[in-house]
């Protein structure tokens, strides 16, 4: 059975919300046993022993379900992610999104898990252990929350709208990040900044928020961004994926929001805004 057609892509979609409903049970329940130690990679991002279990499950459940099938996964990649074969079958996964978040207890964190043919993203789920909440979306099959559809909502302008964005863990470059939130704060009705970029873009599928932006990784916008354009949202990139790329899977100054607002929100975000504007 080919991988691109509705009934395996079910299929994989069963894989891949399953795989992510355990990892999150088995996370949550690690946190209401003991409240997880945490270490620091590159010696700023933080990496809990839940993140390991969870990225543990996920993997055990792929193989078991599509053996030679390859994984990305943020706690395995080594060197640079851009270097990654993307050919062929491919899951992107993100064992916990919002680490910093989980490990004090906080509920805004989330499981990821997408299927990529060649790159382009086919099916995803996050899952966030803590509200139960499951988001899903197979391409050109819309999205759904728990198993219901959802849609994106219609601001009239920026002004009415809400955006969610983030920051990186390494802060050597503060001036950016500050005149992004003032554009925003300057234009839109308010901000939100919950450190969890899987669940925040696929709130904006849901309609719970107007857009989201910042600059990610494959993993927290493979799943995620699916999710959000088949509710009905619009991405789009400050700047274009380099050579060899996958669009699906570059997160550098991504977009996504509602279609009523997208235009607007990337010229404000790239555009020239005049001082006190």
């Amino acid at each position: 059975m080919s991988l691109g057609t509705p009934l395996a892509l079910q299929s994989v979609l069963g894989c891949a919300v399953s795989a992510a409903v355990a990892a999150g049970e088995a996370v949550a329940r690690r946190w209401s046993e003991e409240r997880p130690g945490v270490h620091y990679k590159n010696g700023v991002e933080p990496v809990s022993a839940a993140d390991l279990l969870s990225d543990k499950i996920i993997t055990r459940a792929i193989g078991r379900a599509f053996p030679g099938h390859r994984v990305m996964s943020e706690e395995t990649v080594e060197g640079d992610w851009r270097d990654f074969d993307f050919s062929g079958p491919l899951w992107v996964i993100d064992p916990i999104d919002g680490t910093a978040n989980y490990v004090r207890g906080h509920p805004h964190t989330a499981v990821s898990v997408a299927f990529a043919v060649d790159g382009e993203v086919r099916a995803g789920a996050v899952h966030a252990p803590f509200s139960r909440e499951t988001f899903t979306a197979v391409k050109g099959q819309g999205a759904r929350l728990n198993g219901r559809p959802i849609t994106v909502a219609t601001p009239a302008d920026l002004a009415r709208s809400v955006v969610s964005t983030g920051f990186p863990h390494l802060k050597d470059e503060i001036a950016p990040l500050v005149e992004r939130v003032r554009r925003l704060l300057t234009h839109c009705a308010d901000i939100r900044r919950s450190a969890a970029p899987t669940l925040d873009i696929a709130w904006v599928g849901a309609g719970r928020l107007d857009a989201h932006t910042e600059t990610l990784f494959p993993w927290d916008v493979a799943a995620a961004a699916l999710i959000a354009t088949e509710a009905g949202a619009v991405r789009s990139h400050l700047t274009g994926p380099p050579p060899g790329v996958p669009a699906d899977l570059f997160g550098e100054g991504v977009v996504v929001s509602a279609p009523s607002i997208h235009t607007a929100l990337v010229e404000l975000l790239s555009g020239e805004v005049p001082a006190g504007a």
